[in-house]
């Protein structure tokens, strides 16, 4: 998906300029129009903050490109998972064309390096989730949580949050929230 397209279309179906949207999201309008551009690749916490400015979830987002909602499907195959990660960070969603969804699944993959950005991730619903391999840090509020492989975790997902992978070997694990607005 070409993040920068979307968010152009988006916003011109919405009627906003760059301008408008930079000031819904608090932030430049540089930022947007780099977007846009392509010039850099937004963090999750980014993206999901301009986002807010439309008012539109990442689900919706990285969804609409899929065009109608199909017929429901029970089981989703490996390969029909759509990816919202951003950067270098993989969301796979289970579920994508689920009718009026309560919660999100998501299969999610953290490379060593990677993180969901400086500015921390905060919205409705409860999220919680299992890591299956590797590490993760996870910092809620002012705690800071280094969660392996069988470790999970279960927090009000309108604390301040974010997620990092300082370590050598790639994380991955599978979440929930219950916030469709992921």
């Amino acid at each position: 998906m070409d993040i920068g397209a979307s968010l152009k279309a988006v916003r011109k179906l919405k009627g906003l300029s760059q301008r408008e949207l930079a000031k819904r999201a608090g932030v430049t309008n540089s930022t947007i129009s780099m977007i846009e551009k392509n010039s850099v690749s937004p963090s999750v916490s980014s993206l999901k903050k301009v986002l807010a400015g439309i008012p539109m979830s990442l689900v919706e987002f990285f969804s609409m490109d899929d065009g109608a909602i199909g017929e429901q499907k029970v089981v989703y195959r490996a390969n029909e998972l759509l990816d919202i990660g951003t950067g270098d960070l993989v969301y796979k969603l289970i579920g994508r064309d689920y009718p009026n969804r309560g919660m999100s699944i998501m299969s999610e993959t953290y490379p060593p390096g990677t993180d969901t950005g400086e500015e921390m991730l905060q919205h409705k619903g409860e999220e919680g989730a299992v890591i299956v391999e590797g590490k993760i840090e996870l910092t809620v509020g002012e705690d800071v949580f280094v969660l392996e492989k069988g470790d999970s975790y279960y927090f009000n997902s309108e604390l301040p949050h974010r997620f990092r992978n300082p370590f050598e070997q790639p994380c991955h694990l599978v979440s929930a929230t219950t916030s469709a607005d992921f």
